[in-house]
């Protein structure tokens, strides 16, 4: 099973290098090598049938804005549709939540300040304080979560690398609609979302990658990599 990390690799951000080294400290777990690639957000479109052939699972990276983001949500629909393996990090979080409120709760032109700051319908806006390079910690709020058997824990601390998180006048809509709001932080505000009834499709604005090492890997990583080997 071959996974693809959908996002435009930067080699000097370092969240992308982390990805690297977090699914090479979970990787241990399991006898079966995991293969990976970065896919490009502006060729997904254009290398649709190989994309959707070759991959049996897709890590929507940290680093927005993308190139693509239409590639970028179409990539998230096919899978939570299909009930194909999704993590979400950061930026990927945010696209995963744009996803949502477009395609399941209607609102067409849901929109990523990032992308459009004067948009009607920002779903994903600023942040009240900017968390780039924060480590903040986090009540799990829903212990029937996937996410609170994979941590086994109540509170988890994290490290940000954001300056967008969901618009708190869409959390009842998105979680009243199955993508449920499973971890918050101290100031009550969406970190963890996980959508109901699917094998894993699970967004964090917190980059997990970046709080692994080859001692403790990420449970969230390691999980994830679960799912698919």
């Amino acid at each position: 099973m071959r996974l693809a990390i959908i996002g435009d690799y930067d080699d000097s951000f370092e969240p992308h290098r982390a990805t690297h080294e977090a699914i090479a400290h979970s990787s241990k777990k399991f006898d079966t090598r995991i293969a990976y690639d970065w896919v490009p957000t502006d060729t997904i479109e254009a290398r649709w049938k190989a994309i959707t052939t070759d991959y049996g699972a897709y890590w929507i990276a940290p680093g927005s804005p993308y190139k693509s983001m239409a590639g970028a949500l179409k990539i998230i629909q096919y899978a939570r549709e299909r009930g194909i393996p999704v993590l979400g990090t950061c930026g990927g979080f945010q696209h995963m939540v744009i996803e949502f409120a477009r395609n399941v709760l209607g609102i067409v032109d849901a929109q990523h300040a990032e992308y459009d700051p004067y948009s009607s319908k920002l779903v994903v806006n600023p942040l009240s304080c900017s968390l780039a390079g924060q480590v903040l910690e986090i009540e799990i709020t829903d212990k029937s979560s996937r996410v609170y058997s994979i941590l086994r824990s109540d509170r988890i601390a994290e490290r940000y690398y954001c300056n967008f998180g969901l618009n708190q006048d869409y959390e009842d809509q998105i979680n009243d609609a199955g993508f449920r709001i499973v971890g918050r932080d101290n100031l009550k505000e969406v970190r963890i979302l996980e959508l109901k009834d699917h094998p894993f499709f699970i967004a964090t604005l917190f980059v997990p990658q970046a709080n692994s090492t080859p001692e403790a890997p990420h449970q969230l990583v390691t999980a994830f990599l679960k799912s698919i080997v």
